[in-house]
């Protein structure tokens, strides 16, 4: 939950853990550098020359601060609001998690008078005897090292842990391209901070410094590669807005406490000639892949501050549609970052700000200055904000011009053939006496239906529940109704008198519902619909319903050659099975699984029981006396109530009660 995975990408989020602390320091102005190092015995060291965790005994555990930051979950300094304004991360846990991920963590911490440490074994405080996470180890609580002297006005943190290959998997590596991208990316996040990468790992000493004291600035710059239409625009600012959270009373209960928040908006924008958008979005230094509540407020107000503004300085004239999020972002490079205490995340891996305050801050802060820019007076300003007006106008005409010729070419394929629907799933073979056009009813069906069927012969198509009644309805609703025009589309013999049985594109037309009472309904629904629009399907003998399985039996030891399933197909066979096994004392699991929709089996059970002509059963719909038929169909499912009721009244008594799905 907290890293995401147990690969490679997990363990990176781990070390990312360990080095956004060190980042903090930088970010509250008490570090200067952080360096990383890869060790060959799968370990790996981070060392920031901020304030170091604190030593001194916490007075509610009467442990150490390093030991209990260490351990205890939500102990972190990003909590209670003392230590940082803005730090990367909201849940408090991100060393104490690494630590409990360790077959060994060292934490050494300099501090005046002197350097002292403690080592952890899976989350357990200690003492190794000797070097590595195989070394003997004692449990012991406190501060169980202590180094050489450390001079007054010095400080700083090394954590080294090896990943616990018990959690991890074994081709999970820390990896030395990945680092130093995020490396990179938090030194223009930081500007004056210093990173350090090193790898020993290798036959040879890989080192690698790294700062960037432009910033985000210098950042767009980088990230952006065509000819500059504006330089790199800074939109900067503060807003405060109210935060409701759950916080601790005298008494000890969460109540939920109104907090005033700060947020710190620092954007760098620039467009150029190019068609592509490049953007970054980061909460503190933690970078936010999948963007968020700074990128929603961001991109709104870009949309609206850019239509307000070619609206008044003409760029878009009266009859011109708004431009779109898409035509503004186009040749975009932008770095989008938020600092503000306590973030909301989507998830701990960070990936999404999920504050919702944010947005509106963001889109406030940056509508502000946008505006500013986009109806400067200022000569240079202002000849680049026409420039990039034009720009976007442009993209604007040339999607609508797309959009259109897609349109016409649309209409144009509709008129010159009448394609099949979309959610057929067709079978490759053209002989009718082999081909089975499955009619499923759910996508969930569907969806195992496709890993099920023999596409060579076997056709699907899905319906959304229950059909029209088409026996009340009228022909005009029946060819309006999207699914009943779907069904007589992909038979292909037309419907009513122009219905030709000799151009039906299957040779079987198969009914799969659930079953259960909607699945009957649905069958039923089906079967009017054939017997009154293309009845000769139905006295051919060329329309079945699929027979599913009520029950599957799970046998416990199935002897060689022994299916290791039973299914049976009524209460009553099941009840005749059970005996049978127990006869023959073959024992089975409890409880019987009851199936109630076909989405409960798998591709296998489906193809097995329900699809695979070797195996299944299909019950054919036929007719003995067409005039009765339709005078059945007529009496329960056509307009007429008085008579459908008094069939109900009078059969009520044959009704076996027990047998009702209800």
């Amino acid at each position: 939950m907290y890293i995401g995975s147990t690969d490679t990408r997990g363990l990176m989020h781990c070390l990312w853990e360990i080095i956004d602390n060190g980042v903090d320091e930088a970010l509250g102005g008490f570090a200067r550098s952080v360096e990383v190092t890869l060790h060959p015995d799968d370990s790996v060291e981070v060392y920031d020359d901020g304030r170091g965790i604190p030593t001194d005994k916490e007075p509610k555990t009467g442990l150490p601060g390093v030991e209990v930051v260490a351990t205890k979950l939500h102990a972190g300094g990003k909590f209670g609001g003392g230590s940082y304004n803005a730090s990367g991360g909201l849940h408090g846990v991100g060393l104490s998690v690494v630590n409990a991920l360790s077959s060994r963590m060292d934490i050494d911490v300099d501090r005046s008078p002197a350097q002292q440490g403690l080592s952890f074994r899976r989350g357990v405080p200690g003492v190794f005897d000797g070097d590595g996470p195989k070394a003997a180890f004692e449990a012991r609580s406190g501060l169980t090292r202590k180094g050489k002297r450390v001079a007054k006005g010095r400080s700083g943190t090394r954590i080294r842990f090896w990943p616990d290959r018990q959690i991890f998997t074994k081709d999970a590596r820390f990896e030395i391209e990945g680092l130093l991208g995020r490396a990179r990316q938090t030194a223009y996040i930081v500007p004056g901070l210093e990173l350090v990468v090193r790898d020993l790992r290798g036959p040879e000493l890989f080192e690698e410094k790294i700062r960037h004291d432009g910033g985000i600035s210098e950042f767009a710059d980088a990230l952006s590669h065509g000819e500059p239409v504006t330089e790199v625009l800074r939109i900067t600012g503060t807003d405060t807005f109210t935060e409701t959270v759950p916080m601790l009373d005298e008494q000890g209960h969460m109540t939920p406490q109104d907090v005033e928040r700060e947020l710190t908006v620092d954007i760098a924008a620039r467009w150029d000639t190019g068609y592509d958008t490049e953007l970054r979005s980061f909460v503190n230094v933690i970078a936010t892949p999948k963007g968020g509540t700074h990128v929603a407020g961001f991109e709104a107000a870009l949309t609206k501050t850019f239509n307000d503004a070619m609206r008044a300085t003409k760029a878009l004239k009266v009859n011109d549609d708004d431009v779109i999020k898409d035509d503004i972002l186009e040749g975009l490079t932008a770095i989008v970052t938020v600092r503000l205490a306590e973030p909301q995340f989507e998830g701990q891996t960070k990936e999404i700000l999920g504050t919702p305050q944010v947005r509106s801050s963001v889109r406030k802060v940056v509508a502000a200055q946008l505006k500013d820019f986009l109806t400067s007076t200022k000569r240079a300003e202002k000849a680049q904000a026409k420039l990039l007006m034009e720009k976007v106008v442009g993209a604007s005409k040339t999607r609508i011009a797309a959009r259109q010729h897609k349109e016409t070419q649309r209409r144009k394929n509709a008129l010159e053939s009448s394609t099949l629907p979309a959610k057929l799933h067709d079978c490759r073979s053209n002989d009718t006496d082999r081909t089975e056009l499955f009619i499923v009813e759910g996508d969930s069906a569907l969806g195992t239906a496709k890993y099920a069927r023999n596409s060579e012969f076997q056709a699907l198509l899905p319906i959304r529940g229950k059909i029209l009644n088409v026996q009340k309805a009228s022909v005009g609703d029946v060819l309006k109704n999207a699914e009943c025009a779907s069904i007589i589309q992909v038979v292909g013999a037309g419907s009513g008198r122009t219905f030709d049985l000799d151009a039906a594109r299957y040779g079987r037309i198969i009914f799969m519902a659930d079953a259960d009472s909607d699945g009957a309904h649905i069958r039923t629904l089906l079967a009017t619909l054939f017997f009154k629009y293309m009845p000769d399907l139905v006295t051919a003998g060329r329309v079945f319903s699929a027979v599913p399985p009520l029950h599957r039996i799970e046998i416990s030891n199935p002897r060689k050659g022994q299916d290791k399933y039973v299914y049976t197909y009524s209460d009553d066979e099941l009840q005749r099975k059970l005996a049978e096994l127990k006869k023959k004392n073959i024992r089975w699991k409890d409880p019987v699984q009851r199936y109630k929709g076909l989405g409960e089996m798998d591709a296998e059970q489906l193809r097995e029981t329900t699809m695979d002509p070797r195996r299944r059963t299909l019950r054919r719909l036929t007719v003995d006396d067409a005039t009765q038929a339709a005078d059945v169909f007529e009496l329960l499912m056509g307009g007429e109530v008085a008579p459908r009721r008094e069939f109900i009244v009078q059969s009520a008594y044959e009704v076996d009660v027990e047998s009702l799905d209800a």
